[in-house]
């Protein structure tokens, strides 16, 4: 039999047609997947352009209320989230808003459509938000890179919005820092009534600083600025610092260099990532060290308080590593107790004494608690009653006194004044 005839016989035999049918079949769809995923692929690459989010990048929260606003109307897959708002009158306000949940969603921006996947990891956590691992994943069509950049320029307005006329105070929360408790009503600088001229001084220096960056660069000087504010409690240091950074517009980032676990690797790099335009306050910096002029005993008892070394803390405000653009706030109410290093020039570079009051801020508060055409008579003779005892009087003391006689009139409080050292 020749070959011919051998080939013809097999195309005769059905059984042989059926298999060489059922691999044309199979063999096609397998190129034809192939290149379906291949198109596919290509046309991701070059038609489609891909965002991806992970939780820990600080746009991530403003793209969720972003998200929370725009998309979350045309999703009926949402997961809530509740947060409290405090009103002008300080009472708190519990608001649900509803996001996006897990999943896929489409939302629609100007006239492109927006793919938006958001995935979490159930077996990994971020360590230091103590949360399973999240990532938001934004695909639309087109190459336009700008679109994106939109989006989150879009947010970021958005959540500086919700916190327009307000200070934001910051708490360090492992190697990062988290905004602490609500957003507080900016509080007006002219309601801390300081000794004549202390507020002025500080607050046009901090203003120069931070209108005057390249200033420092032309003359090859550190871009920083330390500010160190002492004086007796209740005198109105931490007051003043909040309702300043109010003024400038600015959050605060409050370190506590007594807290356990705190290394000087750990202070170094809290320094260095502190949020844009926010002061860093070191309140009771005297509590934290003692002076190396003390005793060998006094510093063992301190040295086993915490793991931050004095040597540490002066590195990060003035050595070779620390960071630039910042603004440092230590206070203290025993400045004696101070090493002299550390309050040197270029590590503090402005010192106020903030102390008991004068006659001057006795009578601007006792305006502010009882105003009126005819007070001014009545302001003096209290500030003039109140120092005629000759014992010191701190602004908390005034206040509190103030407070406990905020019904009675101007000549009664000033009939009782004998009482503000009894309360």
């Amino acid at each position: 039999m020749s070959l011919i005839d051998y080939i013809s016989s097999l195309s005769d035999n059905p059984y042989f047609g059926a298999g060489f049918g059922l691999f044309g079949l199979g063999a096609g769809a397998a190129l034809m997947r192939k290149g379906y995923q291949t198109s596919l692929i290509l046309f991701r690459r070059h038609y489609m352009i891909t965002l991806e989010v992970p939780c820990r990048d600080k746009s991530y929260q403003w793209l969720l209320q972003w998200m929370t606003t725009k998309g979350a109307r045309q999703t009926q897959h949402l997961s809530v989230e509740t947060s409290f708002e405090q009103k002008d009158s300080g009472y708190i306000k519990t608001k649900y808003e509803f996001i996006p949940s897990i999943g896929t969603h489409f939302f629609k921006y100007g006239s492109t459509w927006i793919r938006v996947e958001r995935t979490r990891e159930q077996h990994t956590l971020d360590l230091h938000m103590g949360v399973p691992w999240e990532t938001v994943q934004l695909t639309a069509f087109g190459r336009d890179k700008a679109l994106y950049f939109r989006i989150l320029e879009e947010a970021r307005q958005m959540a500086l919005k919700q916190h327009e006329g307000k200070t934001i105070m910051y708490t360090a929360i492992g190697s990062e820092w988290r905004p602490f408790g609500h957003p507080r009503k900016k509080r007006p600088i002219s309601s801390v009534v300081l000794d004549s001229g202390i507020s002025e001084r500080v607050l046009t220096d901090c203003r120069e600083f931070i209108n005057n960056p390249s200033w420092y660069t032309e003359r090859g000087i550190p871009y920083r600025r330390g500010y160190l504010l002492y004086g007796p409690p209740g005198c109105g240091k931490s007051s003043y610092i909040t309702a300043l950074a109010g003024e400038l517009d600015f959050g605060i980032c409050v370190l506590n260099l007594s807290e356990r676990g705190l290394s000087d690797d750990r202070l170094n790099h809290l320094l260095s990532v502190a949020p844009q335009q926010s002061i860093i306050l070191l309140e009771d910096i005297d509590a934290a060290f003692v002076s190396r002029e003390d005793s060998e005993q006094q510093k063992a008892a301190y040295q086993g308080l915490n793991r931050v070394t004095f040597s540490g803390l002066l590195n990060c405000l003035d050595g070779v590593a620390s960071t630039e653009a910042r603004i440092v706030f230590m206070t203290t109410n025993y400045i004696e107790r101070l090493d002299p290093a550390l309050v040197r020039p270029g590590r503090v570079d402005l010192k106020e004494y903030i102390g008991w009051c004068s006659k001057s801020q006795i009578r601007q508060m006792f305006l502010r608690f009882y105003p009126g055409e005819n007070v001014d008579k009545s302001s003096e003779e209290f500030a003039e009653k109140v120092f005629s005892e000759k014992r010191n009087v701190s602004p908390a003391q005034i206040q509190g006194f103030f407070m406990f006689h905020k019904h009675s009139s101007a000549e009664e409080v000033i009939k009782d004044y004998k009482t503000l050292w009894k309360l």
